[in-house]
């Protein structure tokens, strides 16, 4: 799900998003815009670069207060380009964060990419996995294929705290949920 019209000057208020990706002002209760986006995008572009979250805890507190308080640790082994691109995306004032100014595109990070060629979908991606049948499992590691899938649980009075005024009107719940919840 997400909120439309993010664009310009609305803003949200809504506590929401997976704990790793959250930005600052959410947490500090900010309203807040697409920039919020942008700062999730340097948790994503941190983690397939470096192999790990730029913010750490041993429990969602910490890691909330990581991501509020720290600075990411940058191996000396990355290229300046890269480190300049995740420090401008973690750039805590959200209106100076690079992509709310500034065009991304142009930083020098993404330098060797054709985006026209790219939006043309003309560009070959340098790796494709080889996929035998639908339910091909071979490219997945052997260790996530054992674990069972298991349903997180929030709890019910923090839910009923928040402000639930973009669900209004929505009706409609998955049967198979309503049975899973009626286990819990």
């Amino acid at each position: 799900m997400c909120k439309e019209n993010m664009l310009g000057e609305n803003r949200a208020t809504t506590f929401c998003g997976t704990p790793d990706y959250i930005a600052p002002e959410i947490l500090i209760g900010q309203m807040y815009s697409f920039s919020v986006d942008w700062w999730s995008f340097g948790v994503l572009v941190f983690e397939m670069l470096i192999g790990q979250s730029p913010f750490h805890g041993d429990d969602e507190d910490r890691l909330f207060e990581s991501i509020r308080m720290d600075t990411p640790h940058y191996p000396r082994w990355i290229t300046k380009e890269s480190r300049d691109l995740l420090e401008k995306l973690f750039e805590r004032d959200p209106t100076h964060r690079l992509g709310v100014v500034g065009n991304i595109r142009t930083h020098p990070f993404f330098k060797p990419i054709n985006w026209t060629a790219l939006e043309r979908r003309e560009v070959e991606p340098p790796f494709k996995p080889k996929v035998k049948a639908p339910n091909d499992c071979s490219n997945f590691d052997r260790e996530f294929l054992s674990e069972k899938p298991r349903l997180s649980h929030s709890d019910k009075n923090f839910i009923d705290s928040m402000d639930q005024t973009a669900f209004a009107g929505f009706s409609f719940i998955n049967p198979k949920m309503e049975q899973i919840m009626e286990k819990c």
